[in-house]
């Protein structure tokens, strides 16, 4: 079980200092790698970056189309580009070909999109459309393609279809004794032929390149609790904790998967599990709340059905038996606060977990949240993009501050989360076409690359541009330098509303003065000292070391 401690992630640590810390060393950054743009007036550097997009490998044939497609935009007239840009697009439609006959429908898929979003002139004359790729993918994905209505059972009958998780991790050796040392987790078959979905943490070690020891992953059914089955890791996702699994067993009850929408606040809803070890479980409870934000892309579900250690993993099933929901936290010592990952997330992610190993969820390299106006029963307007990494592909399409997501990929943009579900169902390394209002209202096409999202977005904008604009993501503050003799005095020039930054008492207009930053050694952190002058502290002058997260569900 993935024990959850009381606190919000996206809150800043706020410590006062004492006035010892003035003699801090200096601003201390990691190397920046800052992008410059391509002078598009320029021949020679128009001929440098045909140069650097022809030597982009063949398996990133897509990310060279987008890029020649952005310098066909940019230089009109020049034959060179041109040529580069049907070069390219020929070569996306040479791996659409390949990977067709190959039946790899999900890299199909991909390039077609790519195609698509670049509107690709003899689209239609390609061999199977989008739809038609999406009904192979589908017809070959354990839970989707085969999957058949269940006839009216009991409750307690469902729970043959739910297995217990080993993870064998050998023995533990602490002073000087041994124990057995071991993961346990849930699972449930959602195939016959032995596939089954449980929590990435539960199999992490097996897959963690990081880990040194030894782990097995094995399953245990409900009906045969002693003997253990070996089960294979095909494909996992760490950002919506999800795992796919494959056993050589016949599965005594499959579970069909339903519709999360259908639920709502109230409802009731069934967990089963090995709670504890403790198989062949079930517990009742109620969706407490539909929203709640613990991953960096997608909302939760907050339960009261009890849950314990071992629960992770397990379905979420309603009054007919369809799966809703999976178990995959709580919070240890709070009875009644736990949480489940909706079933559409793993309806988005099954293809992409059964094309086996490591789920890479992409990302733009921008930052945004949703547009709402304010007052009672305002409805959303988009989502207002706050912020683009120099060098990313939503920097290069020209995504600007202040523009307004309404579409993407065809699809209506109402909010953030619409945004995230949508990437939900992509794969890195394709194009997509974005639709933007400015705030004039003007109307913009944008085509964009889906680049693999970092493990921490932060550490890359803060490594990929000046402290001024990283600390937009990072704090929500966008700095202006406010002296030309110590580089280190700033003013607060833009405040984003409900960031880190505004809930700690900081205002536009204040001066401050960053003395040092220092990222964690696992990049999932910053702290920085400076001193600040709060407009709403009467500008006095106060020592403050801050600490703030290098990821959050803004990012996209």
């Amino acid at each position: 079980m993935k024990d959850l401690k009381i606190k919000n992630i996206a809150r800043l640590c706020l410590i006062p200092l004492v006035l010892g810390l003035t003699s801090c060393a200096g601003s201390k950054k990691d190397k920046v790698q800052l992008y410059e743009p391509v002078n598009y007036s320029k021949n020679d550097a128009v001929e440098y970056e045909i140069k650097t997009i022809r030597e982009i490998p063949e398996s990133d044939c897509v990310k060279a189309f987008w890029r020649a497609g952005i310098l066909k935009e940019n230089v009109s007239g020049n034959q060179k580009v041109q040529t580069l840009y049907n070069d390219m697009m020929q070569k996306v439609v040479d791996a659409y070909n390949k990977s067709l006959s190959e039946q790899k429908y999900l890299d199909s898929l991909g390039y077609y999109e790519s195609l698509k979003a670049m509107n690709y002139p003899r689209l239609s004359q390609l061999a199977k459309s989008d739809s038609q790729l999406r009904s192979l993918i589908n017809s070959k994905v354990p839970g989707l393609g085969n999957a058949k209505p269940q006839k009216s059972v009991s409750l307690s009958s469902t729970i043959n279809g739910t297995v217990t998780v080993f993870v064998d991790k050998g023995v533990k050796v602490e002073k000087g004794v041994g124990r057995p040392d071991a993961m346990l987790g849930s699972g449930f078959f959602i195939s016959s032929d032995g596939y089954i979905i449980t929590n990435h943490h539960v199999i992490s070690s097996c897959v963690d390149p990081k880990y040194e020891g030894f782990a097995r992953c094995y399953i245990k059914l409900a009906e045969d609790p002693d003997t253990r089955i070996p089960a294979k890791i095909v494909g996992w996702d760490s950002t919506i904790d999800l795992a796919l699994l494959k056993a050589e067993v016949r599965a005594p009850y499959v579970f069909t998967l339903g519709s999360s929408s259908d639920l709502n606040v109230g409802d009731k809803v069934y967990a089963i599990g090995s709670p504890l070890g403790l198989d062949r479980t079930l517990t009742s409870g109620i969706i407490s709340a539909k929203d709640r934000e613990l991953f960096t892309s997608g909302k939760v579900f907050q339960i009261d059905a009890a849950v314990n250690s071992g629960n992770s993993g397990g379905p979420l099933i309603d009054s007919q038996a369809r799966v809703q929901a999976i178990v995959f936290a709580g919070v240890q010592n709070y009875q009644g606060l736990n949480f489940a990952i909706p079933v559409e997330y793993l309806r988005y992610e099954l293809p992409l977990l059964a094309a086996g190993g490591k789920r890479r969820h992409p990302w733009t390299g921008a930052y945004g949240k949703t547009k709402r106006l304010p007052g009672s029963g305002a409805k959303n307007e988009g989502l207002s993009v706050m912020y683009t990494m120099p060098g990313s592909p939503a920097y290069l399409a020209g995504l600007e501050v202040g523009q307004t997501i309404v579409a993407i990929g065809g699809t209506k943009v109402t909010s953030l989360d619409d945004l995230q579900y949508y990437l939900m169902q992509r794969k890195a390394g394709s194009i997509v076409r974005v639709t933007t209002l400015s705030e004039e209202g003007v109307r913009k096409e944008h085509t964009l690359y889906l680049n693999v999202r970092p493990d921490s977005p932060g550490y890359e904008v803060y490594t990929h541009d000046l402290i001024s604009g990283a600390l937009v993501p990072i704090l929500g503050t966008e700095l202006v330098r406010s002296s030309s003799k110590d580089k280190r005095e700033y003013t607060i020039s833009r405040l984003i509303k409900g960031s880190l930054a505004d809930v700690s008492g900081f205002s536009e207009g204040d001066p401050i003065k960053i003395l040092s930053t220092q990222v964690s050694p696992d990049k999932t952190a910053i702290s920085l000292t400076l001193y600040a002058r709060k407009r709403k502290n009467g500008f006095l002058d106060v020592g403050l070391g801050l600490a703030a997260p290098l990821d959050s569900p803004y990012y996209f």
